[in-house]
């Protein structure tokens, strides 16, 4: 006795396409004002220690890097001032929204930063939060600080560059 054929619907897909911050497709955050106050001289990848409301609000895009900070101390090293919004559905167990975070380093990694941060000028600056593997990470960038003549200059260089390539599209549509 033959069994009958059954089709399955074409049209669906079987993977359900996650949310592109989920997924790691686009960033949860970025902090767009450190590229303009400092010069981003060398880029760390870090986990993030959180609890589980935090992570919520931050897949729903719930965190603000601006006024963040990282240092090390005691072999460890810290993320401060990095605002995570309390989850909506949130019930007693809510996060603070300022709460202090450890940062998951390596630990040769955290020795160089201890030698880079010590130097005179040099601080650590979060630039972006993002997923991969469901895990969420943080950018750490060893920058120094810009001077209101260096944000005057980059910003001439940017407006030069984005000229040339404006002449450039012009002259290839004539």
């Amino acid at each position: 006795m033959a069994r009958p054929s059954y089709q399955t619907k074409a049209d669906k897909p079987k993977n359900v396409k996650r949310d592109p911050v989920a997924a790691g497709e686009r960033d949860a955050a970025q902090n767009r004002a450190a590229s303009h106050n400092y010069f981003l001289l060398e880029k760390y990848e870090a986990g993030l220690m959180l609890r589980g409301t935090e992570v919520k609000s931050i897949r729903a895009g719930q965190i603000q890097l601006k006024d963040a900070y990282a240092i090390v101390k005691d072999g460890e090293a810290w993320l401060l001032n990095a605002h995570i919004g309390q989850y909506e559905h949130g019930n007693i167990f809510n996060h603070e929204p300022l709460r202090t975070r450890k940062l998951l380093l390596r630990r040769d990694e955290i020795r160089k930063l201890i030698g880079k941060t010590q130097q005179k000028g040099l601080t650590l600056i979060p630039t972006r939060v993002y997923f991969r593997n469901g895990r969420a990470k943080c950018e750490v960038a060893v920058a120094r600080g810009k001077q209101a003549w260096d944000k005057r200059e980059t910003e001439r260089r940017r407006t030069a560059d984005k000229e040339a390539r404006e002449a450039i599209a012009r002259s290839r549509k004539a």
